[in-house]
């Protein structure tokens, strides 16, 4: 059995939550306390708890924790195709020997959809540093002055304080520059924005209950789980493409 799969009752606990972190943190340096309970609450860890109820990490449960967060690094897994391989990993059904760091080692039946598919981790909002002028987004974005005010007009673009426009608006200005090419206009693109803002609501009417309860880890949960939910989202929406394109080009 793989180094991974022997991670249950196999070696003494002795790290605290904090030891792991410390441990994990110069290879993951985006890895947060909070992210390490969300993977617990997730089953993808099981650490022992004392009497008093803190978690003690054995070496075979950082193992594990580095190889979750390696596969969402690397190979841009969902944590139910980590946890997937994780299991089969011990049942040992990988043979002894064999990598476990490649995203099919625990031979489950992942969709080449999956293989590139964003991961909470994308979904994690940076602030947006970048401000710039109608003619310098048109520049930088490859867009008609009439494209973008059509995509204002619908509401894919929006200006923001002082008339200028942020990251956000030249990553879409991009997207639709590109799209353009093939004959698709703002007028076309409504749907999308109504179907975005359709997910944002189901996945607030999800997580509200959540993010309301009292402290710190309660809200630090409510945007782990908003994220998994965006990427699970987006992973839903392709394979849906992906499947209607096999009729389109049988």
């Amino acid at each position: 059995m793989s180094a991974v799969g022997a991670t249950r009752g196999t070696s003494a606990a002795t790290f605290t939550i904090g030891d792991v972190l410390a441990h994990l943190k110069v290879e993951f340096p985006d890895l947060t306390i909070s992210k390490i309970r969300f993977l617990e609450d997730q089953g993808l860890v099981q650490p022992e708890r004392t009497p008093s109820g803190y978690r003690k990490f054995s070496a075979g449960d950082v193992s594990r924790l580095r190889y979750v967060l390696s596969q969402q690094r690397d190979h841009y897994l969902p944590l139910r195709v980590i946890k997937d391989q994780l299991d089969a990993i011990d049942r040992g059904l990988v043979p002894p020997g064999t990598s476990t760091d490649s995203p099919r080692a625990a031979h489950v039946a992942v969709a080449s959809i999956e293989d590139n598919a964003p991961t909470a981790e994308h979904f994690r909002p940076a602030p947006a540093a970048m401000r710039l002028t109608r003619e310098e987004l048109l520049n930088a974005a490859g867009l008609r002055a009439d494209q973008l005010s059509e995509l204002e007009q619908f509401g894919l673009v929006t200006k923001k304080s002082g008339g200028q426009y942020d990251d956000d608006a030249l990553a879409v200005g991009k997207i639709v520059a590109e799209l353009a090419r093939f004959g698709l206009e703002g007028r076309h693109l409504r749907a999308f924005r109504t179907a975005a803002e359709r997910e944002v609501g189901l996945f607030s009417q999800v997580v509200g209950p959540m993010s309301k309860q009292r402290g710190g880890e309660a809200k630090a949960r409510a945007e782990e789980t908003v994220r998994e939910l965006a990427a699970l989202s987006v992973r839903l929406h392709a394979a849906l493409v992906q499947i209607g394109l096999r009729g389109v080009l049988s």
